[in-house]
């Protein structure tokens, strides 16, 4: 053992407690009742020995033994334990028995067993079986098997399975990371957040994820994914407010909605209590229900409203037989819309009056619109799509292409059928011309026409009013020799292929049939004739290129005749612009 004197030499040169020699329980050498000296606490950020019932020292141990009641200071820290084995000479210790560190009003750290190593400043925190180590910092609390505390820089860290609770979530993870000064925790391995709240599904599943305590916000910074009762979000980067339900999502992150939509962007602003996603490059949109896909540069889709908005080489994509129709617009719209009808009571059968909703989905393109599909292409200035009635509504020089033919007038209206043309209707004004050979068109003019089609082909054609016509009948030999122009009130037409099998023309006709020969160039075209081949789309992607005659076409244009589409579509924007904000 130590002499007296020597012990207090010992103590006093390492700021610790003056020591008084008590009689040791077992009898064999004396103990020491340890008493503490004046000394400044704050000259460094030394550790102290404040206090202890007994203190044993054996001259070939290097630690001295503290028991009953230990306490240990260290800057604004104060640990205490049943009893520890402190090295002065380092300033370390092992802590046995109701450890706890604690660090004014706000941090707690509580444990069977540590290990401090005072040139490192780290302390090793352990728990017994069945109990875990705890770190308690406000509402805050962290649960491990091991916890790793560096002092010097105020991490806390485990490796062994955590868990970390607040207010709002809980996560767990095979690695963790925590910061009680800025309340910032890092998760590696297996890492799972979860709302506390009971009316909130969200789970979070990650690798790599970054969490304020104070900020309830998390960073994810590898393969995620995030799950709620609206959708799954999959991403490798990003930005979840647990708190507001808000996140901003990197990479080419992906939203998939409860209904089966997806949203896919380079970058994407998603509110989920709003249901609303913003996206930003390449934007991907798809509604598997539905058959369609939406893509631009920007687009949002709104979940709560069922509806969506692209721009920036936005495409529209119908996914039906035979063939994907593949449509361009500058703006693409699509939205739910609910139609109201009143019901009137019904006396006899009892039925009172009532109001019926129909709900439909619209799609809405505009400006300079081009598609293509194998079987048909077309342009116009705007474009209207009901699922109700399957029909696509073209305005403003609308035209369409099928095979060697072409139609159009002021407004065409198709009835779809799985994306097939079943009729195609010109209301005010139609025209259509069928490439023969050289400069030669049959062609048919009127002011209402309506067009059967069968598998692409067009096999009926009904004219109604104003009924004009040029015709280059084949003759047996499948050759032409003659000109057939005619004019009357009402035409029906059958065809094959590009054979017209019959027409019938009434009440009164007038017309001639004249030998090619003889027939002038100036009587091959009907007033309104045009063919507008060059600016027919000649695949998926010429739908993106706008030829100057087109543009020139569509400026030039009588807009009258799609005054309504136009206003429709102006609210539309207007009302999905209010949704935005």
């Amino acid at each position: 053992m130590l002499g007296r004197k020597s012990f207090f030499a010992l103590a006093s040169a390492l700021a610790m407690p003056a020591l008084v020699l008590l009689a040791d329980p077992q009898g064999q050498r004396p103990a020491i009742r340890p008493t503490v000296p004046t000394a400044d606490r704050s000259a460094g950020n030394r550790v102290f020995l404040e206090h202890a019932d007994i203190l044993k020292k054996n001259e070939t141990d290097s630690f001295m033994v503290l028991v009953g009641d230990v306490m240990f200071t260290k800057g604004p820290m104060i640990m205490r334990c049943d009893s520890a084995h402190y090295f002065a000479d380092t300033e370390s210790m092992d802590a046995f028995g109701n450890v706890s560190m604690e660090q004014g009003d706000t941090l707690f750290v509580y444990a069977d067993e540590l290990n401090f190593d005072g040139v490192s400043e780290i302390a090793t925190l352990y728990a017994d079986p069945g109990k875990k180590v705890q770190l308690i910092n406000r509402d805050v609390m962290l649960e491990t098997d091991i916890f790793i505390y560096d002092l010097g820089i105020d991490l806390g860290y485990y490796e062994v399975g955590g868990t970390l609770t607040d207010p709002s979530n809980t996560l767990t993870s095979l690695k963790g990371e925590y910061v009680p000064s800025t309340k910032e925790a890092n998760f590696y391995t297996d890492v799972h957040l979860f709302s506390r709240n009971s009316t909130d599904t969200l789970n979070i599943y990650s690798d790599t994820l970054y969490y304020n305590t104070g900020t309830h916000i998390a960073e994810l910074h590898s393969p995620s994914t995030v799950v709620n009762d609206r959708g799954t979000i999959f991403t490798s980067l990003g930005i979840y407010d647990t708190d507001s339900n808000r996140t901003t999502l990197y990479e080419r992150s992906t939203i998939v909605t409860s209904q089966g939509q997806t949203l896919t962007a380079d970058t994407i602003y998603y509110d989920r209590n709003r249901g609303f996603g913003e996206a930003f490059g390449a934007m991907e949109a798809t509604d598997s229900a539905h058959k369609a896909a939406i893509y631009g540069d920007y687009g949002y889709y709104n979940e709560l409203a069922d509806s969506s908005f692209v721009t920036g080489h936005a495409e529209m994509r119908h996914f039906g037989e035979p063939d994907t129709l593949f449509l361009h617009a500058r703006y693409i719209q699509t939205f739910r819309k609910i139609d109201s009808t009143l019901i009137k009571a019904d006396t006899i059968a009892g039925t009172p009056e009532y109001t019926q909703f129909d709900t439909t989905h619209v799609a809405v393109a505009y400006p300079r619109v081009r598609f293509f599909r194998t079987d048909m292409q077309g342009i116009c200035d705007s474009m209207r799509f009901t699922e109700a009635d399957t029909m696509l509504r073209m305005f403003v020089s609308p035209i369409v292409w099928s095979e060697d033919r072409q139609i159009f007038g002021n407004i065409i209206e198709l009835h779809l059928n799985d994306s097939t043309i079943e009729t195609a209707t010109l209301p005010d004004q139609g025209f259509t011309a069928q490439h023969i050979e050289g400069d030669h068109y049959n062609q048919l003019s009127g002011k209402k026409m309506v067009a059967t089609f069968d598998n692409g082909e067009m096999r009926r054609l009904d004219i109604d009013g104003n009924v004009e016509i040029i015709m280059y009948p084949e003759e047996a030999d499948s050759t032409i020799n003659k000109m057939v122009n005619a004019q009357s009130s009402f035409l029906m037409a059958q065809f094959r292929g590009q054979t017209t099998e019959m027409i019938k023309m009434w009440p009164e006709t007038t017309g001639a049939a004249t030998p090619l020969f003889l027939a002038k160039k100036s009587n091959y075209y009907l007033p309104k004739f045009k063919w507008y081949d060059g600016m027919r789309p000649t695949d998926r992607y010429d739908i993106f290129i706008v030829p100057p005659a087109m543009e020139e076409l569509m400026r030039n244009a009588d807009r009258s005749a799609g005054k309504e589409s136009t206003a429709k579509a102006k609210t539309i924007s207007k009302t999905q612009a209010k949704l935005t904000n």
